[in-house]
């Protein structure tokens, strides 16, 4: 029997090409795709990884023996998939794995109006379709098959955001843009530069801006410090206002302030959570649980409503859809914006940050400050035998300590003093991601090393 389930994830498809996945396989994907979203047209898009052409086109094979017709944007961002999604009314197919080293491809998959699929909400329909086509062989074609044509949409992707937040009243900015030879380096003149439209008040000092799935310089995952060390170094080098990295597909960003230092995602979410409230005033923010506590007090204080949700990007935008939300952020540098599809994009919290220091005369640290209010661990994984049993040993050490105890996603303890800490154990791997905060440095890193103790036995 066919099983495909170390390729199809919770939130998407991800694995090694060829190994775990290959052509035959996405053009099965394809044709379960159209089968399961009851679609008649898709869009697909690929980033610059060298299968990512391959796969999508096998894809496309397959949606269009299923009766779909594919309208196929080729290159683009994750975001960019998602616009397409949202401007054409169109399910969507992503060829992407991210951040994933370079011999990893996948698909994020969507349906019209960038609605998310996930395995609560379709995807592993698709995955047990798409075995049975592997099985027994794809279903003959549909009586009328689907066309293909090709459409460009990155002008449209980019007029779009530059109406979304205006830069061009702003001071000049010098900034750094670190692409990881991913699709940044694709998007950034379009949207930043003057590529496409007028030019901005911005002098865009470029890094890593040649498509290159091999990654030759870093990996483009930017929550990983060693991958920030070029950007931080070429920002106090050039005397830049602000840094931005950008993952491998772009739908992240990351920013780096004028003297080299990171500025936490859970800062820029509060950030862009005051510009969002003051466009829409009352409006609830989505924020996953091991964001900052800052995060909540700071939408409340701004009169908007804080909505707490699990990790991960299907339950931030069903909380979105649910509660009519202008924004949500993560700690991994993912922001949704309702004015996007609910939907994740880069590119737009980077215009928001761009926009907010250029607005006044300070620097970025000055701006941001007012946002970081305590110190935080960052994420910690840990490799274990048994999860379930670490936790429950965890659980029992501060059951008697706690203020607060909840299993919304994981274990998260609040002790009276206002520090908390979230261990969640991992789907795909023997892991325990740990999230730590608390008022001060020392206080943070007292409560890390004994919970990384009992993690670690």
């Amino acid at each position: 029997m066919v099983s495909l389930t170390s390729l199809v994830k919770a939130y998407d498809v991800r694995g090694v090409v060829p190994d775990q996945f290959d052509e035959q396989i996405a053009a099965a994907l394809g044709a379960a795709f159209v089968a399961v979203v009851g679609a008649t047209a898709i869009v697909t898009a690929h980033d610059m990884r060298e299968s990512g052409p391959g796969l999508a086109a096998a894809f496309a094979r397959g949606a269009m023996g299923a009766g779909a017709d594919v309208i196929e944007i080729g290159l683009a961002s994750t975001d960019g998939l998602y616009f397409a999604s949202g401007h054409l009314d169109l399910p969507g197919a992503m060829f992407t794995a991210s951040h994933n080293p370079a011999q990893y491809n996948g698909i994020k998959l969507c349906r019209a109006g960038a609605s998310p699929v996930g395995a609560e909400s379709g995807l592993i329909a698709i995955r047990e379709l798409a075995e049975q086509y592997l099985e027994n062989g794809l279903p003959e074609a549909a009586a009328t098959p689907g066309s293909l044509r090709q459409q460009n949409l990155l002008g449209d992707y980019a007029r779009y955001l530059r109406g979304l937040v205006d830069l061009s009243g702003i001071r000049r900015l010098k900034v750094v843009v670190d692409a990881g030879n991913g699709m940044g380096g694709f998007t950034v003149p379009a949207v930043l530069g003057d590529q496409l439209q007028p030019a901005l008040p911005l002098d865009i000092v470029s890094q890593y801006f040649e498509l290159d799935g091999s990654f030759p310089n870093h990996e483009a995952n930017p929550l990983e410090p060693a991958n920030l060390v070029d950007l931080q170094r070429r920002v106090v080098e050039v005397g830049a206002d602000i840094g931005i990295a950008f993952d491998g597909d772009a739908d992240r960003c990351f920013v780096i302030d004028a003297a080299g230092d990171p500025v936490s995602p859970s800062a820029i979410t509060a950030l862009v959570a005051v510009r969002e409230l003051a466009k829409d005033p009352g409006a609830s923010i989505i924020h996953n649980l091991i964001t900052s506590r800052a995060v909540p007090e700071i939408v409340a204080e701004h009169g908007g409503v804080p909505v707490r949700t699990r990790v991960g990007h299907s339950y931030i935008k069903g909380e979105m859809a649910r509660t009519g939300a202008v924004f949500g952020g993560e700690h991994s540098a993912h922001y949704y914006f309702r004015d996007f599809w609910k939907a994740d994009t880069g590119m737009l919290a980077a215009m928001h940050v761009l926009a907010a220091l250029g607005e006044q005369p300070g620097t970025l640290a000055a701006l941001t400050e007012q946002y970081s209010r305590y110190a935080a661990s960052g994420e910690i994984n840990s490799t274990v035998d048994d999860q379930a049993a670490r936790v429950a040993a965890v659980r029992a050490a501060y059951t008697e300590r706690a203020s607060d105890i909840d299993e919304l996603d994981g274990l998260t303890i609040s002790l009276g003093d206002g520090s908390w800490f979230n261990v969640r154990a991992s789907n795909t791997e023997p892991l325990l991601r740990l999230n730590v905060e608390a008022g001060t440095p020392g206080q943070m890193a007292a409560l890390r090393d004994d919970v990384l103790g009992l993690i670690r036995g």
